[in-house]
């Protein structure tokens, strides 16, 4: 039982971390909460259902399409919607409710276009499981290991070594120096929202892959993907990944004790704690007075 719990913990975890990593990186240069994250995760993965079971393309191309129109989606968001609000010079709290807006408009076209029943995305058969000292973990739950490993590797890469990665954190460090530099901030932002965005995208394909799809998955994405990011530190990307992780953990090892309901209440409690005791985080900085 612990080894199962520990391994379902781990898939939940990386699940959570591609949410919370994409809304750190949004955070980080944009400053406010994007609640519409989770949304661009349900768009990924409907249009996935779409693209290879409505019209058959293959998934060497489905998969690529996927991510960059998650990628698109994003970038239009921040151009179309915040962007214009940040011109006007309004507030955290008007940006933060916008993309409220944006969440429920997002996860009700989706039912519109798909109906609320739940789709189920058949790609690769579903077994049992590969037995490992009495735990079982799925050929796909052993993918979602690999990749989502692969990707936090290419980001920690791309955040430490690339001009691009330096640049954006130059300016989630100080936006007002980085202007003052000459460094473009309203370019960095969309390049946030397009990275995040694409991160956000493969969570959608692996969600469609390991679990069923239905327009409301994105709400419950973003509450995890919150969660876990301001257990890890929301400011931190590693932060927010370790936050992922303790979060996956704690819920599955939560209902060894507790009904498997309660899986969400566990997530709020923990929310609630971090709150109390360590706004900041794990690895977030606490700034006092400057916050």
């Amino acid at each position: 039982m612990f080894l199962q719990l520990l391994i379902n913990g781990l898939i939940a975890g990386s699940i959570y971390a591609l949410i919370s990593s994409g809304f750190s990186i949004i955070y980080t240069t944009n400053k406010f909460v994007h609640f519409a994250h989770g949304s661009t995760a349900t768009v990924a993965a409907y249009f996935l259902y779409w693209t290879f079971s409505g019209l058959g393309i293959p998934i060497y191309i489905t998969f690529p399409l996927t991510i960059f129109v998650a990628a698109l989606f994003g970038f239009l968001i921040h151009l179309v919607i915040y962007l214009p609000l940040k011109k006007r010079k309004t507030s955290s709290v008007i940006l933060l409710i916008a993309s409220i807006g944006i969440m429920i408009f997002c996860d009700n076209l989706m039912q519109l276009l798909f109906g609320a029943n739940v789709k189920i995305l058949s790609i690769f058969p579903h077994g049992r499981g590969i037995e490992f000292l009495g735990a079982y973990i799925t050929p796909i739950q052993i993918a979602i290991l690999i990749i989502v490993l692969i990707l936090f590797v290419g980001l920690w890469t791309f955040s430490k070594y690339s001009r691009l990665g330096k640049i954006m954190r130059a300016v989630a460090d100080n936006p007002e120096l980085a202007k003052t530099t000459g460094i473009n901030s309203v370019r960095i932002q969309h390049w946030s929202f397009v990275i995040g965005s694409a991160i956000a995208g493969l969570a959608g394909i692996l969600i469609a892959l390991e679990h069923n799809i239905e327009p409301s998955m994105g709400t419950h994405l973003m509450i995890q993907g919150f969660t876990a990011a301001v257990i890890g530190g929301v400011t931190s990307l590693p932060g927010s990944i370790v936050g992922a992780y303790v979060l996956g953990l704690v819920e599955n090892f939560g209902i060894w004790w507790l009904p498997s309901g309660y899986k969400s209440a566990i997530a709020f409690v923990l929310l609630l704690a971090f709150l109390l005791v360590r706004p900041q985080g794990i690895f977030g900085i606490n700034k006092g007075a400057r916050e």
